[in-house]
């Protein structure tokens, strides 16, 4: 066996044959021949994963293994990391794509073969590489695998594939810029030829300028494996050109002489050691020397630089850049000079850090100096959404862009209530230069005008109408019934129902049943990455359950949710209606005493094990009685739901208008 032999864990054996970590350990005892362990430690040894394939192969439980699946073992355990892993599989994609041929007689034949052929076609076909080039040969059988898929799925399909599992594999390490966000930048910087990313990450930005043949995109990072990443992900996506460099940006500029079209950026944020001592006397400073603490104005002011004159640069910033006193001056100069010409707020939820609003930022490089320049100020933070899958961007894209089109246009914006207006300069070089949009922008009132209070009000007092009519009857005493129970764990064994959880991947713009939506009663607002993993739809009469919490909540999914992808922390249980009635089977769920029993507290986070739910066994007619008043109970909590939203509704409408004086006393 080779010393650097790719390794995988527990746990990756367990994702390869299809079960949990128990049934890995179960073999290790069982089997004298199981693979043993080569690196790790002794509660968490990894194994050669050649070895493992050949023993799941022998052992018939590696048949049904989907592709992709074994593909990311090889990625995730290679011996020297997956980020090398990536960028071989990258390159090789591209080979593939470019020049099959050349694959094709490099693959034919033994594992040494193909790794010392392998280099020469790499060169000619002129792929992206690291400085230093890793030995193939640990990488073979991860290339064979990843050639095949690509002749299922598609090369630029396999690639993302094998990223976004990457990313979504190790969320500490990178900060990737949102599909959504970084087509809602490109759309706001418009068409261009020439492209500049400077903190390029993993290419989002630049891949959302939709890759045509003569574009020009140029990529910056001080990251090696994230220059190489982004350069191969362009490559595969289509024929424009692509230079991408290595190194700090801001201290060691690869592109001093470019002179970019549009400018797309999302830097580090708040990083004191951007190089402050040593680039005091810096051109790029055209609008003042940046603070230690305002790193983010030097990316600005580098955006700038590199910009031709009338050039677009559009960069996400944290919202403190738009008032800390230490850059009041350099945002005051770039208002003045008119490079400064949108300020946008987005809902919470955008990007990372998640729980804060960030702002865009849109400059241009002034080509003369205007007469009297307006600035433009929008807050989309009203379409944050109530669920965790990110904001309406639906609605944000609507608002931004036709904000920005129509000033970019004129030069002005008519008011926008709540939403976006232009403001001259002038009204903002004070002693702050305070341009966040939520200072200028009075927030529109939650019901607008006395008419909407009115039928506010009539529709509040119908929900209460309602609800009186649904509030259960006064309930009969009675002994405790003296059933014998079943867990859910033993219906499910013996298929009485479908028991799935959750995944983290499915088909593009399927609306996401979340656990804050079971929670809050809502319908599905959550997104999940596009991936190839099947997603489990849910179906009328699904029983979901979250699974963390700690609460009592069950859903019964309904018309209104069928065909929702189930999202992650929600486990979907599918009765056989022959068997079990779908509301008896959640009402017993929502058992406080059951939910207690099942429920696991080691954590900081209470888990409820699902297959310890407990509920009686009763004839079908029986459980059909219970179901009904089941039923009949969330009818009722559901119209408390509604009637209290409609109370806040119309609360805060008559505190708005009372104070801005729509609404008399008396």
């Amino acid at each position: 066996m080779q010393d650097n032999a790719t390794e995988v864990t527990a746990a990756g054996i367990a994702r390869l044959a299809g079960v949990g970590r128990a049934a890995v350990s179960n073999w290790r005892r069982r089997h004298a021949d199981f693979p043993k362990p080569v690196g790790g430690t002794e509660t968490s040894p990894s194994f050669a994963l050649a070895e493992v394939e050949a023993w799941l192969r022998r052992q018939g439980k590696l048949a049904e293994v989907p592709l992709r699946e074994r593909v990311w073992q090889h990625l995730v355990g290679h011996p020297e990391g997956p980020a090398t892993a990536l960028a071989h599989a990258g390159r090789v994609l591209l080979l593939v794509q470019d020049r099959p041929t050349a694959w094709r007689e490099a693959s034919a034949g033994s594992d040494e073969r193909l790794a010392a052929l392998l280099p020469t076609a790499l060169e000619q076909a002129d792929t992206p590489r690291f400085d230093r080039e890793p030995q193939l040969l640990a990488s073979v059988p991860l290339l064979r695998g990843v050639a095949e898929l690509a002749a299922e799925k598609g090369a630029p399909q396999t690639f993302e594939f094998l990223l976004g599992r990457h990313l979504d594999a190790n969320p500490r390490q990178y900060t990737p810029t949102p599909a959504e966000l970084a087509r809602l930048m490109a759309e706001v910087a418009g068409p261009a030829r020439a492209v500049l990313d400077p903190a390029c990450g993993t290419g989002a930005l630049l891949l959302a300028c939709d890759v045509r043949p003569g574009q020009e995109f140029h990529a910056q990072d001080s990251a090696p494996e994230l220059a190489v990443l982004t350069a191969l992900r362009l490559a595969l996506h289509g024929r424009a050109t692509v230079s991408a460099a290595t190194g700090d940006t801001l201290r060691a500029d690869a592109f001093p002489h470019l002179r970019a079209d549009a400018v797309l950026c999302h830097p580090p944020f708040n990083e004191r050691n951007w190089g402050h001592d040593e680039l005091a006397y810096d051109p790029r400073w055209e609008y003042g020397f940046p603070a230690r603490a305002e790193s983010e104005l030097a990316w600005v002011q580098h955006a700038l630089a590199r910009l031709r004159d009338g050039g677009t640069a559009v960069l996400l910033m944290p919202p403190a850049t738009a008032s800390r006193r230490s850059g009041r001056r350099i945002r005051a100069d770039l208002l003045r000079r008119g490079a400064l010409r949108a300020v946008v707020a987005l809902p919470v939820g955008a990007a990372a850090p998640y729980n804060i609003p960030l702002h865009l930022w849109v400059l241009r490089r002034p080509e003369k100096a205007p007469g009297r320049p307006e600035v433009l100020l929008a807050d989309a933070g009203q379409f944050a959404g109530e669920g965790r899958g990110g904001p309406d961007w639906g609605a944000v894209r609507d608002v931004v862009l036709d904000a920005w089109r129509a000033y970019d246009r004129d030069g002005t914006l008519q008011e926008r209530p709540g939403l976006a207006r232009s403001l001259p300069v002038i009204e903002l070089l004070d002693d702050d230069v305070d341009l966040a949009p939520a200072r200028h922008l009075p927030p529109p009132a939650a019901v607008d005008g006395a008419e909407q209070l009115a039928a506010v009000r009539a529709c509040l007092d119908g929900t209460l109408r309602l609800t009186a009519g649904l509030t259960p009857a006064p309930a009969v005493t009675a002994q405790p019934g003296r059933w014998t129970f079943t867990t859910v764990g033993e219906l499910a064994r013996g298929s009485a129902l479908v028991m799935r959880t959750g995944g983290n991947g499915g088909p593009t713009r399927t609306p996401v049943l979340t656990d804050h939506d079971v929670l809050a009663g809502t319908g599905p607002t959550g997104t999940l990455p596009e991936s190839d993993e099947e997603a489990v739809l849910t179906e009328t009469g699904d029983v979901v359950v979250p699974v963390l919490g700690g609460g009592s909540v069950v859903r019964v999914v309904d018309g209104t949710t069928a065909g929702a992808v189930l999202g992650r922390n929600l486990v979907l249980l599918r009765p056989d209606p022959a068997a079990l009635d779908p509301w008896f089977l959640a009402g017993f769920l929502r058992g406080s005493a059951n939910n207690r029993q099942a429920s696991s507290y080691a954590s900081t986070a209470t888990r409820l094990d699902v297959r310890r739910l407990q509920l009686p066994r009763l004839p079908l007619d029986e459980q059909r009685r219970y179901g009904a008043r089941f039923h009949a109970l969330d009818e009722f909590e559901r119209a408390l739901r509604h009637a209290g939203r409609l109370g806040d509704l119309f609360v805060r409408g008559m505190y708005d208008g009372l104070t801005d004086g729509t609404v008399p006393p008396g």
